[in-house]
C-alpha cells in the first residue's frame, strides 16, 4: 500500500505499508476522498504547533467500510461514511460528560497521529458517521467536507443565536463559511466580515449572503459574534463588536495570548466561549442538513487533485487566491 508522508516541512515522500486489519470494535476502511485543511498547509510550511515529522496528513475523510473486527456493527460493511477524526479517551472526565471534542488526551488524525493520505486505514467504528440512507446519497466529496462543516456547526451551537438576533461572522475562510451556513439556519440577520473581496464575493454569489463587508461602522455591534480568523488582532477587536448582553465565540485558534479590556467586557456583561473540534451530535446534524440540501459543501470545492499529484500541488495552494477547498482523490 503506497502512503504519502510529509517527511519534513516542504518535503513529501512515499512509503510502502502493509494493508491494515481491524481490531476489536474497529473497521478497515478504504479512503476515497481527503480534504486539504489549513492545518495541512501549516504543517507543510513548518508552522503547525505541536506537530511532529514524519506524518501522514489527512483528517477530512470520506471512506467506505471494507471489513469490521470483533464486536463491531457488521451493517457498516459497504457503507460510505464521514470520519470524526478525534481520537479521544472514552473514559476521560470530559468524554464521560459528552465533551469528547476536548478530551485532555485528544489525538487528531493527520496531526498527532497518522491520517488518511493513503488507500486504507483502521478506525474505531464509533468515529464513523454513515451517509444518510434517506434524502439522497451524499457524494464522497461532500462527505469529506463533513468535518470542517461540523466545526462550524459546533461553533454555532456554542453561540446559540436566536432567530431575532444579529450575528457577525469574522473570517470567510472554509471554517468561517461553515459557521456562516449554520448561523443562517438560526438567523436571517447574518453579516460576514473579511478583508478578502474574493471570499466575500464567494459568500454572496455561491451562498446567497446579502450582507458581506470588508469593514464595519464604528458603532455597529451584534448579539452573537464568531471569530474564525485565529488572528490575535482580529480576536482582540472582535470584543468591540459584541452588543450589551451578547456572546463572543472564538472558533479560530491562536497559539499565543489574546488580551482585551476588562471594563468593556464587564460593562456589556458578555459571554465568552471557545469552540474546539466537534462532537458526534454535530456530525450527525451536518449529514442531515447536507442530505436535506440546507447546507452547501459542493460549491466550496475549488480544486481537485489525485493523491499522486498532491506533492507538486502543495506549493501552489498558498498562491491560489481563489482557493476555498481542495479535494484529493485516493485511488482504490
Amino acid at each position: 500500500m503506497k502512503t504519502l508522508v510529509l517527511e519534513e516541512p516542504g518535503r513529501f515522500g512515499w512509503r510502502e505499508e502493509e494493508d491494515p486489519r481491524p481490531g476489536t470494535e474497529e473497521a478497515c476502511v478504504s479512503v476515497r476522498r481527503v480534504g486539504v485543511c489549513g492545518t495541512d498547509l501549516h504543517a507543510y510550511h513548518g508552522r503547525q504547533p505541536f506537530f511532529e515529522y514524519p506524518r501522514v496528513l489527512g483528517h477530512e475523510l470520506a471512506v467506505q467500510v471494507e471489513t469490521v473486527g470483533q464486536g463491531a456493527d457488521t451493517s457498516l460493511v459497504g457503507r460510505w461514511c464521514a470520519v470524526r477524526p478525534y481520537l479521544n479517551d472514552p473514559d476521560s472526565r470530559a468524554s464521560r460528560r459528552g465533551k469528547t471534542n476536548c478530551c485532555p488526551s485528544m489525538r487528531v488524525l493527520g496531526v498527532h497521529t497518522d491520517g488518511g493520505m493513503r488507500p486504507r486505514l483502521t478506525l474505531p467504528t464509533r468515529l464513523l458517521h454513515p451517509s444518510p440512507e434517506n434524502g439522497g446519497k451524499l457524494s464522497p466529496e461532500v462527505l469529506a467536507l463533513a468535518e470542517p462543516l461540523a466545526i462550524g456547526c459546533h461553533a454555532v451551537r456554542r453561540g446559540d443565536p436566536r432567530a431575532d438576533e444579529s450575528v457577525l461572522v469574522i473570517g470567510a475562510g472554509p471554517i468561517g463559511l461553515a459557521v456562516l451556513q449554520f448561523a443562517r439556519l438560526r438567523s436571517q440577520n447574518v453579516t460576514v466580515l473579511d478583508l478578502n473581496e474574493r471570499r466575500l464575493s464567494f459568500s454572496r454569489e455561491r451562498l446567497g449572503v446579502s450582507d458581506s463587508r470588508q469593514d464595519l461602522n464604528d458603532s455597529e455591534t451584534f448579539d452573537c459574534v464568531f471569530d474564525a480568523t485565529g488572528h490575535p488582532d482580529s480576536m482582540r477587536q472582535a470584543i468591540d463588536r459584541v452588543a450589551h448582553g451578547g456572546r463572543l465565540v472564538y472558533v479560530g485558534l491562536h497559539p499565543g495570548e489574546v488580551t482585551f479590556p476588562d471594563p468593556l467586557f464587564h460593562a456589556r456583561e458578555m459571554t465568552l466561549r471557545a469552540s474546539r473540534n466537534a462532537t458526534a451530535e454535530d456530525f450527525d446534524l451536518v449529514l442531515r442538513e447536507l442530505a436535506a440540501g440546507r447546507v452547501d459543501a459542493q460549491s466550496m470545492i475549488t480544486r481537485r487533485h489525485t493523491l499522486d499529484e498532491l506533492p507538486d500541488a502543495f506549493d501552489s495552494f498558498y498562491e491560489d487566491a481563489n482557493l476555498i477547498k481542495a479535494i484529493v482523490e485516493v485511488p482504490a
